[in-house]
C-alpha cells in the first residue's frame, strides 16, 4: 500500500522496501514518501517490522528487495557512516567517562571538524536542549530526562538532513515520557529536521506526529495524520490498534446496519455480513426510550470522564460509553440506559 496523501516534495522516498531472514519476511514491499521537517511516527505492535525498517534506513540492515531515497538519491547501498542520518537508540548509548560537552563533541571530532567550529555547534545545542547548566556532568550524574536530551543533542549537533529515534522514550516513567513528548515535538519544530521515530505506543504517536504509518507483519496497512488514522481507520485491525473501538457483527440490508436490537440508518448499499465500529464517545447515553436499550456492569472512573461497560443484546462484550464524569444523572451498575449512535460517527468493515 502506498502514502495516500497529498504529493508534496519527499526528502524520503521509501519504494517497494523488503527485507527477509530466512523464510521469514519482516518487511513487505513498503512504500511511502516522508516530507521535509515532517514528524513521522512508525507505529505497530512487536514484530509488525516497524525498527527493522529504521534500520534499513541507517544502513544496519541491507534491504532484500526496493530502493530507499534521500532527496532523490539511492542511498540503499551507502554504509552508516555516509548516510545523511542519525539514528538515536533506546538506550542512549552515551560514553560514562565523558562529560556532557564530550559526548556532543564526539561525532563532530570524529568527523575532522575545527575546533571553533565544534565549540560553537556544541554551544548551540546545548543552548537549544536546555543542557547549557550540564556540560560537564558526566551521564551517571544526570537524570533520565536530561540523559534523553544529551542523546537527542549528540544526534543533532551533527545536522543529519533526517533523525531516526528508535523507542526513545522507552525508558522513562509515564509522566516524563508525556514531558518529553512535547520536548520533542518542539524541538524537532526549533530545529527544521525531518524526524522518523519508531514507536507501539499509540498514544505517543498519536501528540507527536505530523503523520503516522501502522504497520502489520511487515505490511504497511494505512498512512495519514493522526486524526485521519482515528477517526477514519482503513481497516479492522488498524481501527482496533488506535486507541479504544467498540466492534458489533451485524449484516448492512437496504441501507441499513441491522443486528439483534439494533438498526441503523448507514451510507453503505451493498447488502452482506459487515461490522460495525464506533469509539465510546461516539455512543451517547439518551433519555428517551428510542435508543438502544443496554445494561451497565461496570463503571471506570477516568478523572474527567467515566467510561461505562454496557451489556447490549448485539454484543457478546460490553460496550465502552465515554461519559462526561459530572454527567447530570449519575450512572451505577445494574441501571438500564438508553443509547444512541450517529450514523455519520461509525465505521463499517466487510467480514
Amino acid at each position: 500500500m502506498t502514502d495516500p496523501s497529498p504529493p508534496l516534495e519527499p526528502i524520503l522516498s521509501i519504494d517497494g522496501l523488503s527485507k527477509t531472514f530466512g523464510p521469514v519476511t519482516a518487511v513487505d514491499r513498503v512504500s511511502l514518501d516522508i516530507r521535509r521537517n515532517e514528524f513521522f511516527a512508525l507505529l505497530g505492535p512487536s514484530g509488525c517490522g516497524k525498527t527493522t525498517l529504521l534500520r534499513m534506513l541507517a544502513g544496519f540492515e541491507a534491504p532484500s528487495g526496493g530502493r530507499i531515497l534521500l532527496d532523490g538519491k539511492d542511498i540503499s547501498g551507502l554504509p552508516p557512516e555516509r548516510r545523511p542520518l542519525n539514528l538515536m537508540f533506546q538506550s542512549y548509548a552515551l560514553f560514562p567517562h565523558m562529560t556532557v560537552a564530550k559526548n556532543l563533541a564526539y561525532g563532530l571530532e570524529m568527523d575532522r571538524l575545527p575546533k571553533p567550529e565544534i565549540a560553537r555547534r556544541v554551544e548551540e545545542i546545548m543552548t537549544v536542549t536546555d543542557l547549557a547548566g550540564f556540560a560537564d556532568r558526566k551521564p551517571d550524574q544526570l537524570s533520565g530526562g536530561q540523559k534523553q536530551r544529551v542523546a537527542l543533542a549528540r544526534a543533532l549537533v551533527k545536522r543529519p538532513k533526517v533523525l531516526l529515534l528508535d523507542e526513545p522514550l522507552g525508558a522513562l516513567d509515564k509522566k516524563l515520557r508525556e514531558r518529553m513528548q512535547l520536548e520533542l515535538k518542539r524541538l524537532q519544530h526549533d530545529v527544521g529536521i525531518t524526524f522518523i521515530i519508531v514507536t507501539h505506543d499509540q498514544e505517543e504517536a498519536l501528540v507527536m506526529a505530523d503523520r503516522m504509518a501502522i504497520l502489520k507483519d511487515g505490511k504497511l496497512l494505512q498512512c495519514d495524520t493522526p486524526e485521519a488514522v482515528y477517526e477514519a481507520p482503513t481497516d479492522r485491525f488498524v481501527a482496533n490498534f488506535i486507541g479504544v473501538m467498540n466492534f458489533i457483527d451485524g449484516r448492512v440490508t437496504s441501507g441499513r446496519f441491522e443486528a439483534s436490537g439494533l438498526s441503523l440508518a448507514v451510507s453503505e448499499e451493498v447488502d452482506g455480513p459487515a461490522t460495525l465500529a464506533v469509539r465510546p464517545e461516539n455512543i451517547a447515553v439518551t433519555g428517551t426510550g428510542d435508543g438502544i436499550g443496554g445494561t451497565i456492569v461496570d463503571v471506570a472512573y477516568h478523572g474527567l470522564d467515566r467510561v461505562l461497560h454496557v451489556r447490549i443484546e448485539a454484543s457478546p462484550t460490553p460496550l465502552q460509553v465515554r461519559v462526561p464524569a459530572q454527567a447530570a444523572i449519575p450512572h451505577a451498575v445494574g441501571d438500564s440506559i438508553q443509547l444512541v449512535m450517529r450514523p455519520d460517527r461509525v465505521r463499517l468493515f466487510r467480514n
